[in-house]
């Protein structure tokens, strides 16, 4: 049964998540991202019979094994712990092996860094849930289940800050801006905003925060839910610029991340595809992520 979690105990967050988010891709990414009905390469998904504990190859037999990174930032994970039930993507990991027949006994998480997850090669996991955008450029190397959750890209910054209230993205042309390594929050600053200066690249986003408050650069581009809790938690005087227009009017998602070819990759979005269909996604998002948006930036 989908396990039903505390509210987040930070009620700034609680009050403000939005629906829309944004995060990690390959800075190498040149492609497009997949829409809202966008599924993985893989043929439609396997018979409900074929996609059981008994019957599915994971990487340990009765097991469903379940990556993300350290830490697991909220709203997406509380309290750094994944195995909880807790937070968005902890919340859809479990109902998804749910779909597939596992209790949640029958699930173990695994840390894997979230550059680690992308790269080519096998994997000690089953799939993998760490706001990982889907990417054309992403698929040469992983198989992707369907998309899960919906994103936006956001601009923080401090309060006072030469980019506090601007209103497009012209006005960003000067500022020094930063975001994580392989994300697709790095490729929004190169491809959309396009600053005059380089952008910083860290490794957590929490280097990127110490950044901001330490004046190195003027602003973060995250996904808005990250927005929104660091400005609320992580910074003192933290403002959300605003929000990002979608590449092309396409919706950034993102999904669950398998090994090239997995033989599971059919299921898990067979079974994610049940979740959004059955409103279940729905559910969780109204129970981690607030509904309220953010200015779009022209």
């Amino acid at each position: 049964m989908l396990k039903t979690s505390r509210p987040l105990a930070l009620a700034a967050i609680a009050a403000t998540l939005a629906l829309t988010a944004c995060a990690p891709t390959d800075e190498a990414d040149d492609a497009a991202d997949t829409g809202s009905d966008t599924t993985s390469e893989s043929s439609a998904p396997e018979a409900a019979d074929e996609c059981t504990p008994d019957t599915m190859e994971t990487v340990a037999d009765g097991t469903l094994t379940i990556a993300t990174d350290d830490p697991a930032y909220e709203p997406w994970f509380v309290d750094n712990d994944p195995t909880n039930g807790e937070g968005y993507e902890s919340a859809v990991a479990y109902a998804i092996a749910e779909q597939l027949g596992y209790t949640q006994d029958q699930v173990a998480w695994v840390k894997v860094p979230f550059n680690k997850v992308v790269q080519p090669g096998p994997k000690d996991f089953d799939f993998d849930v760490n706001q990982v955008s889907i990417t054309e450029a992403r698929r040469k190397a992983v198989d992707f289940s369907s998309g899960y959750y919906d994103v936006v890209q956001t601009v923080i910054t401090n309060k006072g800050s030469a980019i506090d209230g601007a209103t497009g993205i012209a006005d960003l042309a000067d500022a020094k801006l930063g975001a994580q390594v392989g994300t697709t929050s790095y490729t929004a600053i190169t491809d959309q905003i396009q600053p005059s200066e380089e952008p910083a690249v860290f490794d957590t986003n929490d280097q990127a925060v110490q950044a901001l408050k330490n004046g190195q650069i003027d602003g973060i581009v995250v996904d808005l839910p990250t927005a929104y809790y660091m400005t609320a938690v992580q910074l003192d005087d933290g403002v959300i610029v605003g929000q990002l227009p979608l590449p092309e009017g396409e919706p950034e998602q993102f999904g669950a991340v398998l090994a090239k070819d997995s033989p599971l990759t059919d299921c898990v979005s067979g079974a994610v595809d049940a979740l959004r269909e059955d409103g279940i996604l729905d559910q969780i998002n109204q129970e981690w992520l607030a509904q309220q948006g953010a200015p779009e930036l022209s």
